[in-house]
């Protein structure tokens, strides 16, 4: 294999987009080209914005239909690419299927000359038409773990899932953890106070977190369940919210977001309740340190596929977030985070309560989610994709 591949990633979203995956691409093109290989993002029109130094962008895609069989192979051919590797999630693409049979098409046009690679960022199925059964949109999510050359997950939930139907194809699936879109740092104790009273916090408020944008994956409406418990017996409680309260590719967020901030005002809690909107990355970075506790209430389980979780622990965050649904074996309860029932305010409520009144535990889980972070550097996810790259294209 040529030692500096040159990867396509097509992806439907790229900074300065918002999203969870435009974020994962930048930083994982960044980390690649650091390691010597060239990069090209072919992305959406809406990601149009100012070039990164060596990272060859083209924001052309105005919707991700049936064209894409032919112009991708097209761009691949034209600047020398030896992989096409998509960056996926339904949403992202407009839930069109048609990224879904892509790989299928472009192996026809590219034949052994370009590998082509699939990371599942989630397994959410596509909308393809009324009354679709969950079976056929099964399939059509699972279609690429067929027909691409590699196939990368991000978690072990979503490894478990396709290894059981991938057959003879187990060994072209991966498993990659993603990284923090959020580069770490650590506040000084002064540097800390100073950053809260710029939020508008004393000493004395006790500052529980949420950081990302809000879905109903995400449990937005048992976060605010559970800071109304927890205030009715601590008056200091207040609850940040950090970043953007949407993101780009699921319009269905913004009706989430309405349910979200009614309940907020139904239960008394707009003064306690902040909304930090827009911020740079170093600014969502010094927020993660100024808060108590980060809460992050999944519906669907903590997961190493979350950036949000990432960026929590690089910045050494007390989290409490929810139960993984399977074995995640790098995390583990009360030494790196602490966990509660999905979709349980009360237990959400408790076990907070319960690490607000132990600050030796809470000073013990930002110590080990500091330490946790450094197995999910850059670094060593783009090492490790440059390792799959160069091994499955040797085998093809």
């Amino acid at each position: 294999m040529n030692p500096s591949p040159h990867i396509l990633f097509v992806t439907g979203e790229y900074p300065p987009m918002e999203g969870g995956v435009g974020a994962y691409t930048f930083e994982l093109a960044k980390a690649l080209r650091n390691q010597g290989a060239k990069v090209s993002v072919l992305t959406s029109v809406a990601a149009s914005g100012p070039a990164v130094a060596d990272i060859s962008v083209y924001p052309v895609v105005e919707r991700w239909r049936p064209a894409i069989w032919r112009s991708v192979p097209e761009l691949a051919r034209e600047i020398g690419a030896d992989w096409i590797h998509v960056q996926y999630q339904t949403a992202a693409f407009g839930m069109n299927p048609a990224i879904n049979f892509a790989p299928q098409r472009w192996r026809r046009a590219v034949g052994d000359r370009v590998g082509l690679a699939w990371t599942y960022h989630d397994l959410l199925v596509p909308y393809l038409f009324p009354k679709a059964g969950e079976r056929l949109r099964r399939w059509v999510t699972e279609r690429p773990l067929h027909t691409a050359n590699l196939t990368i997950v991000t978690n072990q939930a979503d490894y478990m899932t396709l290894a059981s139907k991938a057959g003879d194809r187990k060994e072209r699936l991966v498993k990659i953890p993603i990284g923090s879109n959020i580069t770490g740092v650590e506040l000084t104790p002064e540097e800390r106070a100073a950053r809260r009273a710029s939020l508008g916090y004393g000493p004395d408020d006790v500052v529980l977190a949420y950081f990302g944008f809000l879905n109903r994956s995400k449990g937005g409406l048992t976060l605010v369940r559970a800071v109304h418990r927890l205030a009715e017996d601590r008056d200091a409680i207040r609850l940040l919210m950090i970043g953007e309260r949407v993101g780009a590719s699921d319009p269905t967020n913004y009706a989430y977001l309405q349910e979200v901030e009614t309940l907020i005002r139904e239960l008394g809690l707009a003064d306690r309740v902040q909304w930090t909107g827009r911020l740079s990355d170093e600014e969502v970075a010094t927020a993660l340190n100024a808060c108590d506790v980060l809460l992050m209430p999944y519906e669907d389980g903590a997961s190493l596929r979350r950036g949000t979780l990432m960026a929590g622990l690089a910045n050494g965050c007390a989290i409490v977030t929810t139960t993984p649904q399977t074995p995640t074996p790098e995390l583990v309860d009360e030494r790196d985070l602490m966990v509660a029932a999905p979709g349980n305010d009360k237990a959400l409520a408790t076990v907070t309560n319960r690490l607000l009144s132990l600050p030796a535990l809470a000073a013990k889980l930002r110590r080990n989610a500091r330490e946790r972070s450094r197995q999910f550097s850059w670094a060593g996810i783009a090492a490790r994709h440059l390792e799959v790259y160069g091994k499955l294209k040797i085998e093809d």
